[in-house]
């Protein structure tokens, strides 16, 4: 069920076999690395965030206490092929039902997803299955077995008192602020890790964080316990693909560097090996190369942009730098 058929662990390295990559995310930022990675190799595992609280996933969450599958749905759509199938389930998922009664702004995907959790049990087994439904080219799993929360600590929502801290709960909430997010938690503080992907962040080649939300869907893998312990200690190397642009209340004013600071007051123990970046995004980078190099990498500059106009990453461009890193 769109799993791969490479050997685990290290008594299964090869040197012929393609690497085993893991992207964590969640939303936009996730979609884009996996249309990337799944065009550099065919052993890619998605780690996706849980935390949303808006919308359909938002709807479906409250109702009926599932995992929230909007950010799974995303992901197994960037994983669909590039051929009639593909695309045929790629818009098949994403659509959104239009009507003036309660599947207002459903998503298929989202759906059919929630159906096989019903029907299975099984959380896991039922993004495996649509996985196997859709062709993907690769596999999608929870970050964490329940649902969570996020909280935040927000400088200057008041704009009266622009240095008091508010703290700010919800996904939605905290990526739509007025203030500026200063750091996050979970609730539950310990909640459980996907052993499944726990397994696969140990059993990796490669784990690449980001592009994304950065506080609210790159962050929250490192304040799971489990999940957190694995990416630090994994053998795997790790890649930081930084955004094209900042994000309103997340990262406004952010520096190319500025998520690399975040990212190691977050997981103060977490190395990286290699952070790529936009070469339009970087106009010095002497700053960049210098928190690089203290968190044990290299920086890597190419042009990934879409060229449009809008912070989107071309899938072909990202992929070519991608592979120029984890195939070499």
């Amino acid at each position: 069920m769109a799993k791969s058929t490479a050997p685990d662990g290290p008594d299964g390295d090869d040197d012929s076999r393609p690497p085993r990559v893991v992207a964590l995310g969640g939303g936009h930022g996730l979609y884009a690395s996996l249309s990337a990675l799944r065009r550099v190799t065919t052993d890619v595992t998605a780690i996706v965030t849980v935390a949303d609280d808006g919308g359909s996933s938002g709807r479906l969450r409250r109702e009926l206490g599932v995992l929230p599958p909007g950010d799974l749905r995303m992901a197994l759509a960037a994983l669909c092929g590039d051929d009639e199938w593909g695309h045929t389930w790629t818009q098949v998922l994403q659509h959104r039902f239009r009507s003036e009664g309660e599947l207002h702004g459903h998503a298929v995907g989202n759906l059919l997803i929630v159906a096989l959790w019903e029907l299975l049990g099984d959380s896991v087994a039922g993004l495996d299955w649509v996985g196997q439904l859709l062709g993907a080219h690769g596999r999608v799993l929870p970050m964490s077995s329940a649902p969570l929360e996020i909280s935040a600590e927000v400088e200057g929502v008041d704009p009266e008192r622009p240095h008091e801290l508010t703290t700010v709960r919800g996904q939605v909430a905290c990526a739509s602020t007025s203030g500026r997010v200063r750091s996050i938690s979970l609730l539950p503080e310990e909640p459980p890790a996907s052993p499944q992907a726990v397994k696969a962040v140990r059993e990796a080649d490669w784990v690449v964080f980001g592009p994304g939300s950065w506080f609210t869907s790159v962050l929250p893998h490192l304040l799971v316990p489990d999940l957190a312990h694995a990416l630090v200690t994994t053998r795997a190397k790790r890649l930081v693909a930084l955004n094209l642009s900042p994000q309103k209340g997340e990262t406004d004013d952010f520096r190319p560097e500025t998520y690399l600071e975040v990212l190691r007051e977050h997981a103060p123990k977490l190395g990286v090996d290699v952070v790529l970046a936009d070469t339009g995004t970087v106009e010095d980078p002497l700053p960049l190369e210098t928190v690089v190099g203290e968190l044990g990498g290299r920086l890597e500059l190419a042009e990934l942009s879409m060229g449009d106009g809008g912070p989107r990453h071309d899938p072909d461009l990202f992929a070519t730098a991608l592979e120029r890193i984890l195939v070499d």
